[in-house]
This record gives C-alpha cells, structure tokens and sequence, in this order.
C-alpha cells in the first residue's frame, strides 16, 4: 500500500497532472479572449468602441462588433425611439410606485403632472453622448441626466402659468414650450428630442373641488342664461303673433268697410225693386196689418 501511495506523487505522475492542468487553464483562457473579442450590439442601437490606452472612440453598427479583450470596451446607446415616462400608475412609468411630476402653478399652486418623453440618438452622435456621461448606459442616464432635465425645465415652464392655463386654456402651450427648452438641453449631450406628451393632471382634492364646484356654477349661469334667452325668444315670437294678427284684422276691416262704401255707393231705388222682383215669388201677404207692400207697385 506504502508504494503504491508514493506511486501516485511520484514526479511523472505530477508531471502529467500539471501538463493538463495548463492545457485546461490554456483553453479557458483562449476561450475567455475569443468570448472578450467581440460584442453583440442589438438592434435599434450604435456601438461605442472605447481604448484605454489611446483613449480613441469609434462607433460600429448593430451586429457583432469585435475588440481587444481589456485593453477595449463597448458601449450601446440607441439610434432607435425611445421613451422614458413619469406617470401616477404604478404599472405604466419607467420608475415604480407614483412617478409623475410635480408641477407648481403661477398662484403657488400644485398638481401632479404624467408626462412622457420620446427620444434617441444618431450613430454620428453616439461617440459624443459616450463622451459626455463617461461612458455611462442609457440606463444610468436616463435615471440621473434625462430625469432632472425633464423634471426641471417642466417646472420653470408651468410656474409662468395659471391652474387653468395648464389643465385646459393653454396646456397645448405648456407642452410645447417644454418641448422645446428641453431639446435644446438634450441637444448639448448628444440627443435628439422626438416628442414630448403631457398626459393626466392630477389634482388636489381640495383643489378638484373647487374646480368641480366652479364648472357647476358656470353651468347653472348658462342654464340659466339659456332660459333667459328662450323666454325672451319666446316673448319676441307672442309679439310678433300679435303684431301680426292685429295687422291682419285691420287689413279685413279695411277690406269690409270699402266693400260696404262700394255696396252703398251702387245701391239705387229701381236696383233695390229689381231685386226684390227677382226673389219674390207672385204671391202677397195673407196679413199686412195696414202695412204698405214692400213693392211699389205703382211705379212702373
């Protein structure tokens, strides 16, 4: 057993087991530099190839991109939209739990705000927005820079208005102004801006309701100011019936009392006779009382 034992350490035998502990270490290590030798940029994104030692930057397009294990680093940023969003639901924004903004108003007022901001970067872009956050990813970014900026250029343009500017009058205003102030910022480091969305406004309770009581109120004025007017429409119309029926009586009076004038003026002693004849049917009286026929008889 003795031998066999010190068989097993003997120098060839350690020999061989070193040989292949280092043909194994050799071929991790080739291995883990092939793996090192490239990176695979995703779609809807550019590749920025940075060297360590010569500090130099170069961008390569989606697909493999191949470096210098450890002396090299890649980073992606993306040429593609992208949107980063703040909103009240928890299940909706790029953050978790209540994200949205919060916006002072002109009256010192507050509201919470969902907001969305779509965006990117170009590939000829890419090196810069490398260069301005050190290489940090796009994650880190829009968590630190992205964030801030929106937060902060959302607050200065909605303290410039009223409560009822930036929920309703000029909300369209408002989101364009923010639009363009923080392009601009976005701009410096590299990015396009494509489009910002406002989204909801959430408002205080107390401040809701005394919105909610205002639109009753306006609504009960021009509830009443249509009744108003409909009186008054309905009053102008009696008038207008009556002006009309007055005026038409007036017409037929008129009418009347020229066909009696005319009647009158044609009337004649013999006209009368002629038509009393016309209607009389040869029989007299059976009593008259004395009473003169109403035909004289003897005028021819």
């Amino acid at each position: 057993m003795a031998s066999s034992s010190a068989a097993d350490f003997s120098p060839e035998t350690l020999a061989k087991l070193g040989s292949r502990l280092a043909v194994v270490a050799l071929a991790v290590t080739a291995l883990t530099v092939v793996m090192s030798s490239y990176t695979i940029i995703a779609p809807g994104y550019t590749g920025v190839i940075f060297n360590i030692w010569s500090g130099s930057l170069r961008t390569v397009g989606q697909g493999l991109a191949f470096r210098v294990p450890w002396i090299t680093r890649v980073q992606s940023y993306p040429t593609a939209l992208r949107t980063y969003t703040m909103v009240m639901r928890q299940t909706e924004g790029s953050d978790i739990g209540d994200d949205s903004i919060d916006l002072p108003t002109r009256e010192g007022q507050h509201i919470r705000q969902d907001i969305s901001v779509t965006y990117n970067t170009s590939e000829d872009k890419a090196a810069h927005v490398f260069r301005s956050f050190r290489g940090a990813p796009v994650q880190d970014i829009e968590n630190t820079f992205i964030r801030r900026t929106i937060i902060t250029v959302a607050q200065n343009a909605a303290g410039q208005m009223s409560l009822s500017e930036i929920i309703s009058a000029k909300r369209g205003e408002l989101q364009g102004t923010i639009e363009k102030n923080l392009e601009g910022e976005m701009t410096k480091m590299g990015f396009v801006l494509d489009k910002v969305n406002l989204g909801a406004s959430h408002l205080p309770p107390a401040i809701e309701n005394q919105m909610q009581q205002k639109m009753a109120a306006q609504q009960q004025a021009q509830q009443a100011e249509y009744e108003l007017q409909k009186q008054e429409t309905l009053a102008k119309a009696a008038v207008a019936q009556a002006e009309g029926e007055a005026r038409s009586i007036l017409v037929r009076a008129k009418a009347q009392a020229e066909s009696n004038r005319l009647l009158q003026s044609s009337l004649s002693p013999t006209l009368v006779n002629y038509r009393a004849v016309d209607k009389w049917n040869g029989q007299l009286p059976q009593v008259t009382s004395g009473a003169t026929p109403f035909i004289d008889l003897k005028k021819p």
